[in-house]
């Protein structure tokens, strides 16, 4: 019954547009990390440049909090709407912690499977940003954010794939000699393998509206 009568009053679709908003920051965001895994003199400025993406996105995700509490219909359920932004702003928030780990480290080289994981994560990322549009007509898109979250999953298994490949091979490289660099190398790969995590998160938040919607 609520649900027939939430229909018939105004809903305030403001809500997507700063999902959609945000989804723009992690694609952003993820493009400066992949550009960033590229080693070189110009690791500080796409750090810079991530720092400056993940603050955006935190002001976005403050308007949506905002906008939860002020507004008398919303398009689902408040606990969902605040699950997904936190979602969303996790794997921002971990692509930061991820750059600031190599600023303090000072690297400037990575390893092709470090690489690879941040080319997954802009993968994601861009998935994401097409499906969050589908949350407007969750009806008429459910099967499209089904086969989204399915693709992200598997993202997900190929991140843990080169993350464990990675540290054998750090470890192979690094068990006679340098151990700080081992040391580094871990963190670096934890760091990265987090961030394509924190998009199945929010590919999982979007299935469960989804399904609670159907």
């Amino acid at each position: 019954m609520m649900r027939w009568f939430q229909k018939l009053l105004p809903r305030e679709d403001a809500f997507f547009d700063l999902f959609e908003k945000h989804a723009q920051t992690l694609v952003a965001g993820a493009d400066a990390l992949h550009a960033m895994l590229q080693g070189g003199e110009q690791v500080p400025h796409w750090c810079r440049e991530i720092v400056t993406h993940e603050a955006r996105a935190d002001a976005i995700a403050h308007d949506v909090l905002v906008a939860v509490r002020r507004t008398f219909i919303t398009p689902f359920d408040r606990s969902d709407i605040k699950d997904l932004i936190q979602s969303m702003d996790d794997a921002i928030d971990q692509m930061n912690k991820t750059a600031k780990a190599i600023t303090l480290f000072e690297a400037r080289t990575f390893d092709p499977p470090m690489r690879e994981i941040a080319g997954l994560a802009v993968d994601a990322a861009r998935r994401t940003a097409v499906a969050l549009p589908y949350l407007r007509e969750i009806g008429r898109h459910a099967s499209a954010i089904n086969s989204y979250t399915e693709e992200v999953v598997k993202l997900e298994e190929r991140s843990d794939q080169l993350h464990d490949e990675g540290l054998r091979e750090l470890y192979r490289r690094h068990k006679d000699g340098n151990a700080m660099a081992f040391i580094v190398g871990v963190e670096i790969y934890d760091h990265l393998e987090k961030v394509v995590d924190r998009f199945e998160d929010v590919a999982n938040e979007i299935n469960g509206i989804v399904i609670e919607h159907l």
